[in-house]
């Protein structure tokens, strides 16, 4: 009986070994349907779990810190062309527009202080003329100052010859009541309510100006509440992560809206970028109005 016993255990363990070999020796066998290799490999409650995670996760609101920055004052960024500003994410250009205006620019200029971030304010010939000790003010706190026409026109609407005497004319303006602030006028220059032909951007560019665009407009020349401005101008830059922020030094709701707007910056890990001209001295002449070369519009 032991030895049938074993006879019987030695075939069965044989053929045991048999179909495992056999099992261990089977080829994989290779397909383009990758979906369907995945979904033989894949574990069931391993990517059950997984994707429990990730609902988790996506479901949680934006941390409001999403840069790390930590410093509200960000870098100065040197530039000779409209081309060289180029921002990294999570900074921001604050310009202003319109001014210099008693009672509004001044209390702007304290809140930028206060916060140590420097602006680019874009002024009226016709305002700066009017408050040149202001105009002086802005220079001297160190911020910088280019043009913005002499009186706020839409030179689209005007000929070529009228709409270059007229952002000659706004230049000179500003540049003459600077004066002696220590700090003379860069070549930036906004096209007033952003309205150009190709004709004047491609002559201002030729000019050695520097054109500032607008990519986040805060829309503060609406009778909104100084809040309603700080909401819709942090919704506007969140979407895009950094950018040119349009403002005006003329509003009262902007005077109001620009510490808790910063504050807010500085919470949310932002930096504020100081923007001068690439040169320290000034040398470049302001803009004439001479015959201009004859160019087809774009």
């Amino acid at each position: 009986m032991g030895v049938a016993l074993r006879a019987v255990r030695a075939v069965f363990l044989a053929s045991f070994l048999a179909a495992a070999l056999a099992g261990c020796a089977k080829p994989v066998s290779v397909t383009d349907d990758v979906g369907s290799l995945a979904l033989q490999y894949r574990d069931p409650v391993q990517t059950s779990s997984a994707r429990a995670v990730s609902a988790t996760q996506l479901d949680q609101a934006v941390p409001k810190r999403i840069f790390s920055n930590g410093s509200l004052p960000g870098r100065t960024l040197e530039v000779a062309t409209t081309s060289d500003i180029i921002l990294r994410p999570g900074e921001v250009i604050l310009t202003f527009d319109d001014g210099p205006r008693a009672g509004k620019t001044p209390a702007i200029l304290d809140t930028l202080d206060q916060y140590g971030v420097k602006a680019t304010f874009l002024m009226l010939g016709s305002a700066a003329k009017a408050n040149p000790r202001l105009a002086q003010q802005v220079a001297q706190r160190g911020h910088t100052i280019g043009s913005h026409t002499y009186d706020h026109v839409d030179l689209s609407k005007l000929d070529r010859q009228a709409a270059l005497a007229e952002i000659a004319r706004g230049e000179a303006a500003v540049a003459d009541a600077l004066g002696g602030a220590g700090q003379g006028l860069a070549p930036f220059f906004r096209f007033p309510y952003l309205a150009q032909t190709g004709f004047l951007r491609t002559t201002m560019l030729s000019g050695d100006m520097v054109v500032l665009d607008v990519d986040i407009d805060s829309k503060d020349y609406y009778k909104d509440s100084a809040s309603v401005v700080a909401g819709r101008t942090l919704s506007r830059l969140e979407a895009r992560g950094s950018g040119i922020i349009l403002f005006h030094d003329i509003h009262q709701r902007t005077v109001d809206m620009l510490p808790a707007f910063l504050a807010e910056l500085e919470a949310r890990g932002y930096s504020v970028v100081n923007l001068v001209p690439k040169n320290s001295v000034f040398g470049r002449s302001v803009i004439t109005a001479g015959n201009p070369e004859t160019r087809s519009e774009f």
